[in-house]
Protein backbone atom coordinates (compact mmCIF):
# COMPACT_ATOMS: atom_id res chain seq x y z
CA UNK A 1 0.00 0.00 0.00
CA UNK A 2 1.76 3.57 -1.09
CA UNK A 3 2.32 5.92 1.88
CA UNK A 4 1.07 9.02 2.33
CA UNK A 5 4.48 10.57 1.14
CA UNK A 6 4.61 8.12 -2.17
CA UNK A 7 0.99 9.23 -2.92
CA UNK A 8 2.61 12.99 -3.08
CA UNK A 9 4.92 12.49 -5.02
CA UNK A 10 2.66 10.59 -7.68
CA UNK A 11 0.80 13.43 -7.80
CA UNK A 12 3.39 15.96 -8.22
CA UNK A 13 4.87 13.61 -11.40
CA UNK A 14 1.46 13.65 -12.71
CA UNK A 15 1.18 17.58 -12.84
CA UNK A 16 4.20 18.02 -14.24
CA UNK A 17 3.83 18.78 -18.55
CA UNK A 18 3.41 15.93 -20.98
CA UNK A 19 5.95 17.08 -23.50
CA UNK A 20 8.25 17.77 -20.52
CA UNK A 21 8.30 14.01 -19.70
CA UNK A 22 8.56 12.71 -23.19
CA UNK A 23 11.21 15.31 -24.06
CA UNK A 24 12.91 14.08 -21.55
CA UNK A 25 12.31 10.39 -21.89
CA UNK A 26 14.09 11.52 -25.68
CA UNK A 27 17.26 12.75 -24.09
CA UNK A 28 17.56 9.82 -21.93
CA UNK A 29 16.78 7.49 -25.53
CA UNK A 30 19.57 9.29 -27.19
CA UNK A 31 22.41 9.54 -24.09
CA UNK A 32 22.01 5.88 -23.76
CA UNK A 33 21.98 5.60 -27.43
CA UNK A 34 25.77 7.15 -27.67
CA UNK A 35 26.58 5.40 -24.10
CA UNK A 36 27.23 8.59 -21.69
CA UNK A 37 26.34 8.71 -18.17
CA UNK A 38 24.53 11.51 -16.70
CA UNK A 39 27.55 12.90 -15.49
CA UNK A 40 29.49 12.58 -18.90
CA UNK A 41 26.56 14.32 -20.82
CA UNK A 42 26.66 17.16 -18.11
CA UNK A 43 30.07 17.63 -18.44
CA UNK A 44 30.07 17.69 -22.38
CA UNK A 45 27.05 20.21 -22.01
CA UNK A 46 28.34 22.65 -19.26
CA UNK A 47 25.50 21.50 -16.90
CA UNK A 48 25.52 19.48 -13.69
CA UNK A 49 24.18 16.20 -13.50
CA UNK A 50 21.18 17.21 -11.15
CA UNK A 51 20.00 19.71 -13.99
CA UNK A 52 20.37 16.68 -16.40
CA UNK A 53 18.18 14.16 -14.01
CA UNK A 54 16.09 16.93 -14.11
CA UNK A 55 15.43 17.45 -17.31
CA UNK A 56 15.36 13.41 -17.98
CA UNK A 57 12.64 13.14 -15.54
CA UNK A 58 10.50 15.80 -16.83
CA UNK A 59 10.62 17.70 -13.60
CA UNK A 60 12.59 20.94 -15.55
CA UNK A 61 12.37 22.13 -18.68
CA UNK A 62 14.96 22.54 -21.22
CA UNK A 63 15.77 25.86 -22.21
CA UNK A 64 16.95 26.63 -26.17
CA UNK A 65 20.65 26.59 -25.14
CA UNK A 66 20.00 23.15 -24.13
CA UNK A 67 18.09 21.59 -27.05
CA UNK A 68 20.79 23.32 -29.34
CA UNK A 69 23.75 22.03 -27.73
CA UNK A 70 21.93 18.25 -26.73
CA UNK A 71 21.29 18.07 -30.41
CA UNK A 72 25.34 17.98 -31.46
CA UNK A 73 26.91 16.28 -28.44
CA UNK A 74 23.56 13.28 -28.42
CA UNK A 75 23.61 13.38 -32.91
CA UNK A 76 19.83 14.01 -31.81
CA UNK A 77 19.03 14.74 -35.72
CA UNK A 78 16.85 17.24 -34.92
CA UNK A 79 14.16 15.08 -32.65
CA UNK A 80 14.76 17.67 -29.30
CA UNK A 81 14.66 20.87 -31.55
CA UNK A 82 10.99 20.22 -33.25
CA UNK A 83 9.68 19.96 -29.41
CA UNK A 84 11.13 23.38 -28.15
CA UNK A 85 8.53 25.24 -29.45
CA UNK A 86 5.76 22.72 -27.43
CA UNK A 87 8.29 22.55 -24.08
CA UNK A 88 8.14 26.67 -24.28
CA UNK A 89 4.71 26.39 -24.14
CA UNK A 90 4.00 24.61 -21.11
CA UNK A 91 5.94 26.99 -19.35
CA UNK A 92 3.20 29.70 -19.85
CA UNK A 93 0.34 29.40 -17.29
CA UNK A 94 -2.68 26.92 -18.34
CA UNK A 95 -4.91 30.04 -18.92
CA UNK A 96 -2.88 31.63 -21.53
CA UNK A 97 -1.48 28.70 -23.15
CA UNK A 98 -4.60 28.32 -25.53
CA UNK A 99 -4.28 31.91 -26.64
CA UNK A 100 -0.26 31.52 -27.22
CA UNK A 101 -1.08 28.64 -29.54
CA UNK A 102 -3.33 30.97 -31.87
CA UNK A 103 -0.89 34.31 -31.29
CA UNK A 104 2.04 32.29 -32.92
CA UNK A 105 0.13 32.48 -36.03
CA UNK A 106 -0.88 36.18 -35.82
CA UNK A 107 -0.30 37.93 -39.13
CA UNK A 108 -1.15 40.80 -37.44
CA UNK A 109 -2.09 41.84 -33.90
CA UNK A 110 -3.28 45.15 -32.14
CA UNK A 111 -2.22 45.27 -28.08
CA UNK A 112 -3.82 47.66 -25.21
CA UNK A 113 -2.18 47.35 -22.15
CA UNK A 114 -3.13 49.78 -19.62
CA UNK A 115 -1.04 49.19 -16.32
CA UNK A 116 1.83 46.98 -17.56
CA UNK A 117 4.40 46.63 -20.56
CA UNK A 118 3.03 44.40 -23.20
CA UNK A 119 4.64 41.22 -22.71
CA UNK A 120 6.05 41.00 -26.00
CA UNK A 121 8.02 44.17 -25.61
CA UNK A 122 9.02 43.43 -21.92
CA UNK A 123 12.65 43.24 -20.68
CA UNK A 124 13.99 40.34 -18.79
CA UNK A 125 14.35 41.90 -15.88
CA UNK A 126 11.28 43.55 -16.12
CA UNK A 127 9.13 40.52 -16.55
CA UNK A 128 11.51 38.90 -13.74
CA UNK A 129 10.17 42.16 -11.27
CA UNK A 130 6.73 41.31 -12.43
CA UNK A 131 6.38 37.52 -11.33
CA UNK A 132 8.34 38.23 -8.41
CA UNK A 133 5.43 40.28 -7.44
CA UNK A 134 3.34 37.57 -8.19
CA UNK A 135 0.65 36.48 -5.18
CA UNK A 136 0.52 33.87 -4.42
CA UNK A 137 4.06 34.40 -4.47
CA UNK A 138 5.62 31.38 -7.17
CA UNK A 139 9.22 29.70 -6.15
CA UNK A 140 12.48 30.80 -7.73
CA UNK A 141 12.03 28.08 -10.95
CA UNK A 142 8.59 28.59 -11.34
CA UNK A 143 9.19 32.98 -11.69
CA UNK A 144 12.38 31.94 -13.91
CA UNK A 145 9.94 29.26 -15.98
CA UNK A 146 7.42 32.10 -17.02
CA UNK A 147 10.31 34.32 -17.81
CA UNK A 148 11.25 32.11 -19.85
CA UNK A 149 8.44 31.37 -22.00
CA UNK A 150 7.56 35.16 -21.90
CA UNK A 151 10.86 35.96 -23.68
CA UNK A 152 10.57 32.40 -25.93
CA UNK A 153 7.04 34.48 -27.09
CA UNK A 154 9.26 37.16 -28.40
CA UNK A 155 10.17 35.64 -31.00
CA UNK A 156 6.93 36.98 -32.84
CA UNK A 157 8.27 40.18 -33.26
CA UNK A 158 10.96 39.44 -35.72
CA UNK A 159 9.87 36.04 -37.12
CA UNK A 160 9.72 35.64 -40.78
CA UNK A 161 7.45 36.56 -42.11
CA UNK A 162 6.81 39.45 -40.28
CA UNK A 163 3.55 40.21 -38.34
CA UNK A 164 2.18 43.63 -38.36
CA UNK A 165 2.30 44.54 -34.63
CA UNK A 166 0.36 47.38 -32.67
CA UNK A 167 0.98 48.69 -29.25
CA UNK A 168 -0.69 50.99 -27.52
CA UNK A 169 0.20 51.84 -23.90
CA UNK A 170 -1.24 53.97 -21.14
CA UNK A 171 0.82 57.09 -19.91
CA UNK A 172 1.09 55.50 -16.01
CA UNK A 173 2.79 51.61 -17.83
CA UNK A 174 5.65 53.84 -18.25
CA UNK A 175 5.81 55.85 -14.87
CA UNK A 176 5.10 53.05 -12.77
CA UNK A 177 8.55 52.06 -11.24
CA UNK A 178 8.56 48.80 -12.01
CA UNK A 179 11.68 46.35 -9.72
CA UNK A 180 14.09 49.22 -10.06
CA UNK A 181 15.00 52.62 -11.40
CA UNK A 182 17.81 50.87 -13.49
CA UNK A 183 15.02 48.04 -14.54
CA UNK A 184 12.41 51.10 -16.07
CA UNK A 185 15.07 53.07 -17.60
CA UNK A 186 16.11 50.22 -19.56
CA UNK A 187 12.60 48.58 -20.20
CA UNK A 188 11.77 52.46 -21.21
CA UNK A 189 15.15 52.53 -23.85
CA UNK A 190 14.11 48.76 -25.11
CA UNK A 191 10.47 49.89 -26.22
CA UNK A 192 12.56 53.09 -28.22
CA UNK A 193 14.35 49.79 -29.97
CA UNK A 194 11.94 47.95 -30.62
CA UNK A 195 9.41 50.64 -31.88
CA UNK A 196 12.11 51.05 -34.67
CA UNK A 197 11.36 47.77 -36.03
CA UNK A 198 9.42 48.43 -39.49
CA UNK A 199 6.65 45.92 -38.61
CA UNK A 200 6.01 47.65 -35.33
CA UNK A 201 4.18 50.31 -33.82
CA UNK A 202 4.19 51.49 -30.21
CA UNK A 203 2.23 54.42 -29.60
CA UNK A 204 0.94 56.04 -25.98
CA UNK A 205 -2.24 56.76 -23.98
CA UNK A 206 -1.14 59.91 -22.46
CA UNK A 207 -2.43 60.72 -18.62
CA UNK A 208 -4.26 63.82 -19.86
CA UNK A 209 -6.99 62.03 -21.85
CA UNK A 210 -10.11 62.62 -19.78
CA UNK A 211 -11.98 59.41 -21.48
CA UNK A 212 -10.71 56.90 -24.09
CA UNK A 213 -12.15 53.76 -24.69
CA UNK A 214 -9.51 51.69 -23.15
CA UNK A 215 -11.03 52.34 -19.61
CA UNK A 216 -12.50 48.99 -19.50
CA UNK A 217 -9.05 47.29 -19.55
CA UNK A 218 -6.59 45.61 -21.41
CA UNK A 219 -7.42 43.65 -24.84
CA UNK A 220 -5.72 42.00 -27.74
CA UNK A 221 -7.48 41.49 -31.36
CA UNK A 222 -5.61 39.54 -33.81
CA UNK A 223 -5.51 38.32 -37.30
CA UNK A 224 -4.22 34.63 -38.20
CA UNK A 225 -2.63 33.42 -41.60
CA UNK A 226 -5.81 32.14 -42.16
CA UNK A 227 -7.60 35.09 -41.94
CA UNK A 228 -9.45 34.26 -38.52
CA UNK A 229 -10.13 37.05 -36.19
CA UNK A 230 -9.54 36.53 -32.56
CA UNK A 231 -10.04 38.26 -29.16
CA UNK A 232 -8.37 37.75 -26.40
CA UNK A 233 -8.78 39.45 -22.79
CA UNK A 234 -7.11 39.11 -19.60
CA UNK A 235 -7.31 40.03 -15.68
CA UNK A 236 -6.40 38.55 -12.27
CA UNK A 237 -5.05 35.59 -13.44
CA UNK A 238 -7.89 34.59 -15.86
CA UNK A 239 -7.90 34.71 -19.59
CA UNK A 240 -10.25 34.58 -22.16
CA UNK A 241 -10.27 33.52 -25.75
CA UNK A 242 -12.95 35.63 -27.75
CA UNK A 243 -14.34 34.46 -31.37
CA UNK A 244 -17.70 35.77 -32.16
CA UNK A 245 -17.26 37.92 -34.60
CA UNK A 246 -19.56 40.36 -33.09
CA UNK A 247 -17.76 40.49 -30.00
CA UNK A 248 -14.21 40.79 -31.77
CA UNK A 249 -15.50 42.87 -34.41
CA UNK A 250 -16.57 45.32 -31.67
CA UNK A 251 -13.12 45.05 -30.06
CA UNK A 252 -11.59 45.95 -33.39
CA UNK A 253 -13.79 49.06 -33.95
CA UNK A 254 -12.64 50.22 -29.87
CA UNK A 255 -9.19 49.58 -31.02
CA UNK A 256 -9.41 51.55 -34.29
CA UNK A 257 -10.73 55.02 -32.12
CA UNK A 258 -8.41 54.10 -29.43
CA UNK A 259 -5.49 54.30 -32.15
CA UNK A 260 -7.05 58.06 -33.01
CA UNK A 261 -6.88 58.97 -29.49
CA UNK A 262 -3.63 58.21 -28.63
CA UNK A 263 -0.50 59.96 -29.66
CA UNK A 264 1.30 59.26 -32.83
CA UNK A 265 4.23 56.99 -32.61
CA UNK A 266 6.78 59.82 -33.08
CA UNK A 267 4.87 61.72 -30.51
CA UNK A 268 5.10 58.82 -28.27
CA UNK A 269 8.72 58.12 -28.95
CA UNK A 270 9.23 61.33 -27.65
CA UNK A 271 7.56 60.88 -24.51
CA UNK A 272 8.85 57.61 -23.84
CA UNK A 273 12.48 58.98 -24.11
CA UNK A 274 11.81 61.69 -22.24
CA UNK A 275 10.51 59.60 -19.11
CA UNK A 276 13.52 57.21 -19.79
CA UNK A 277 15.66 60.71 -18.88
CA UNK A 278 13.96 61.43 -16.17
CA UNK A 279 14.89 58.41 -14.69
Amino acid sequence: MATSRQKKQRAKRDDLPGIWVGYGKLVKLHRERVQLTQQQLADALGYSVEQIASIEQGRRPAKSAFTTAAEGVLDARGTLEVLQDDVDLAKLPAFFQDFARIEVEAICRYDFEPLLIPGLLQTEDYARALFRGHCPSLDDDTVEQNVEARLSRQKLLTRTPKAELCFIISEPALTSLLGSTEVMRAQLLHLLEQGSASNVEIQVMPATRDFHLGLNGPMVVLETTEHRHVGYIESQGVGIVITDAAKVSAFGLRYGKLRTQALNTRESARLIERLAGEL
